[in-house]
């Protein structure tokens, strides 16, 4: 016996597909919505039609925006591409307030066991983007797991001959944390990329 009326057990249903949304926490967003007003609801049903009708990849970086170029394409100094997996990791850069450059999104990393090539991500638009000139360097910001490695150095071969200087982000022991925490890769990594004081 189902223990919802059918109205709400659809939208606990429709909850429980987003990302780390539990059964329960589930529960708690259909109910607060089935309390809101007929206007709130109204607004917030639209207002995820709008993302979804609105929303897609800009052209030129993969990122999401709802213009042809999103705007750090549109403003930001090009001379300089910070290549991410995915367009969350751009929001991640953009919080440090740092990097004055853009971006590339490749929406993936080289992944052979799960079938992932070079082919099936964004490098070939990334090559595209350094050919037309202008470009001095590619940070890869990629994710420090086996993927995100293989495609940092994938993309580091193919880039290093056309005279384009290839960097990565510094890897190793977050501010905050304690050494004795850290795994052995962290520890590796953060001796290989220590900086003079």
């Amino acid at each position: 016996m189902n223990v919802f009326i059918e109205p709400i057990g659809k939208l606990i249903n429709q909850f429980t597909k987003l990302p780390g949304v539990g059964a329960k926490t589930a529960q708690r967003y259909a109910y607060k919505v089935i309390n809101m007003t007929e206007e709130d609801a109204a607004e917030f049903a639209e207002s995820i039609l709008n993302a979804k009708r609105l929303v897609h990849y800009c052209k030129v970086c993969g990122n999401f925006t709802d213009k042809d170029v999103c705007d750090v394409c549109a403003t930001r100094d090009n001379s300089v591409i910070c290549v991410v997996k995915e367009p969350k990791d751009v929001l991640a850069m953009e919080k440090a307030h740092e990097f004055k450059g853009v971006y590339h999104v490749l929406h993936g990393t080289i992944s052979p066991m799960d079938g992932i090539t070079p082919n099936d991500i964004r490098i070939k638009e990334l090559l595209e983007r350094i050919s037309q000139g202008g470009v001095k360097e590619v940070i890869m910001a990629t994710n420090p797991d086996v993927e995100g490695e293989a495609t940092a150095m994938y993309i580091s071969s193919l880039l290093k001959p056309l005279g384009i200087k290839v960097t990565r982000l510094a890897h190793g022991i977050p501010i905050g944390s304690e050494l004795e925490y850290a795994d052995e890769i962290t520890i590796s990594r953060a001796l290989l990329d220590r900086k003079e004081l």
